[in-house]
């Protein structure tokens, strides 16, 4: 799966200065990206996809127009287009977007912070752009419980069957669990922020759901009865119906 720039394999590069400077043009793509007003993304259209996942889908899909992730702070999201399966693919990669580092980051008091910590993909005009999602369903907490694990990748969402499905997996019962939910904001941020000092206002109130869920749940069968998947499908109204099997 080779990397292509402007149609020739891309000179791998010591670092993104290196790589910037044998192709200036990335800087006025990741400017026209980061200079973007921030969109909010319809939860009834869009899908978010977490940490450790990755959905595929086709321009045809009457289920999700929008694709996309945010809260990326020392995370990197990809946008592949034309492909036929994600991690499967044979044919060339032609990089035609790069925003990351020095490419998206700006100093406040001394602090580098991102400039934008999201982005969406209309998956019919292949158009990328600034994005923020207010609803990262269905089963936001859990899924995020799932990357806390350290789990590998995961296909979260399939459009052929239009659904989502998250596949069983176990978690531990977390033996400090309490003393944490007890620690100030400043604690959390410190202990469980790969970049405490630019993480967004409500990274604390997910930290403290997840923890809670941990609290509450010690048992993760209950959530995969039989060992089954737990699978989604959006409705006519735009919402996410658990489906039964």
């Amino acid at each position: 799966m080779p990397l292509l720039v402007n149609g020739s394999r891309a000179v791998l590069p010591c670092d993104t200065v290196d790589f910037l400077n044998t192709y200036p043009h990335f800087q006025e793509s990741a400017k026209a990206l980061t200079g973007q007003t921030v969109r909010t993304v319809d939860p009834k259209v869009g899908f978010y996809v977490h940490q450790r996942e990755f959905a595929v889908t086709v321009p045809a899909d009457d289920s999700v127009s929008i694709l996309g992730s945010d809260d990326a702070t020392t995370c990197h999201l990809a946008v592949l287009r034309h492909t036929e399966a994600f991690g499967k693919q044979q044919e060339d990669v032609h990089l035609k977007t790069f925003c990351v580092t020095e490419l998206n980051d700006v100093v406040k008091n001394g602090i580098h912070w991102p400039i934008i910590y999201g982005i969406g993909v209309d998956v019919k005009t292949g158009e990328i752009f600034n994005a923020s999602f207010p609803d990262r369903g269905p089963d936001e907490v859990l899924r995020s419980v799932r990357t806390s694990e350290g789990r590998l990748m995961e296909k979260i969402y399939d459009s052929e069957s239009r659904q989502v499905q998250i596949e069983p997996f176990c978690w531990y019962p977390y033996r400090h669990v309490e003393e944490l939910l007890a620690q100030s904001d400043e604690v959390l941020l410190q202990c469980l922020s790969t970049s405490p000092l630019v993480e967004p206002p409500h990274f604390i109130s997910h930290i403290k759901k997840m923890l809670m869920f941990l609290r509450d749940h010690p048992c993760p069968s209950v959530f995969f009865p039989e060992g089954k998947p737990r699978v989604y499908k959006r409705n006519s109204e735009g919402l996410w119906d658990r489906v039964y099997s």
